[in-house]
């Protein structure tokens, strides 16, 4: 079999029951999340383009050549075209206005470093916003007191993501000072883009990570924000996720979830703070 990529393609392919569920278990195995037979079409659009692009004239051959690539390369970019990374500037406010409040100003008191996590960041919105928070409520010494892990299962959204650049509309709603301090505006072939601004850019740091297979870390995070990530994982999955997010969470450290999510399903240690807002009890 061929793996080289060929211009012609002989038609559109169907998804078999067969190959949709070895896709399934796949993508289950690796990212966790659950595609159901209702997702049929959603992965026949997404993954013909793979499909086309190495020639092949069915879905079956292309199953058999991901599970033949020694170097997994090709597995990443099926679920990079599986991955769904729908995101905005400041998504789910209340959030941003909870952490700018409550949390961040007796962490900021303490006068020690500061650490965030933007687990599943997506195409880099969310991490961005957590800088640009931290940035106003920190002041001038944040970059040398603040810090943004942001990753993702996703090696096209993290691209993206480390650019920094989108269309100026994404960044619309803004105030007027936080797009001339944060963003830097296209011009010439880039107008209508905007760049995130090398001291926000500087501030995050971006890292491909699988939430089901964390590698411990030393220095926990004083808030992690992990949201519409779990609403595409089954109830083992999303205890695997919490179990982990639990073990970087500094003692009194805060999650956050998305409103659209719940942890009713899972056993934890956290304290209900607020709508989608948990806390890690101090020891």
């Amino acid at each position: 079999m061929s793996s080289a990529p060929h211009s012609s393609f002989p038609g559109s392919p169907e998804l078999s029951d067969l190959d949709l569920s070895k896709i399934a278990r796949l993508v289950y195995e690796h990212s966790g999340i659950r595609l159901h037979a209702g997702k049929r079409a959603l992965v026949t659009a997404r993954l013909q383009k793979r499909v086309r692009h190495y020639g092949f004239a069915s879905f079956r051959e292309y199953v058999r050549h991901v599970q033949a690539d020694p170097s997994g390369e090709e597995l990443t970019a099926l679920l990079d075209a599986i991955a769904t990374n729908h995101t905005s500037m400041f998504r789910e406010p209340q959030h941003f206005d909870l952490l700018r409040r409550e949390v961040l100003p007796p962490i900021v008191a303490r006068r020690g470093p500061i650490s965030a996590w933007s687990a599943a960041c997506s195409t880099g919105e969310e991490p961005y916003s957590l800088a640009m928070t931290l940035a106003d409520v920190v002041g001038d010494d944040a970059l040398a007191r603040a810090r943004v892990l942001a990753s993702d299962l996703s090696t096209k959204a993290l691209r993206i993501a480390r650019d920094g650049v989108y269309k100026a509309d994404r960044v619309a709603a803004l105030t007027h000072e936080s797009r001339s301090r944060y963003f830097e505006q296209g011009t010439g072939a880039h107008r209508g883009l905007v760049r995130a601004a090398p001291g926000l850019r500087r501030m995050v740091e971006f890292r491909q990570e699988n939430l089901l297979d964390l590698a411990p870390i030393d220095a926990p995070f004083d808030f992690i924000f992990c949201r519409n990530v779990m609403i595409y994982f089954d109830q083992p999955a999303q205890q695997r996720v919490i179990d982990a997010l639990d073990r970087r969470l500094a003692p009194g450290g805060f999650l956050f979830i998305s409103h659209a999510e719940s942890l009713s399903a899972v056993s934890h240690g956290l304290t209900w703070i607020a709508s989608a807002v948990y806390r890690k009890v101090p020891r």
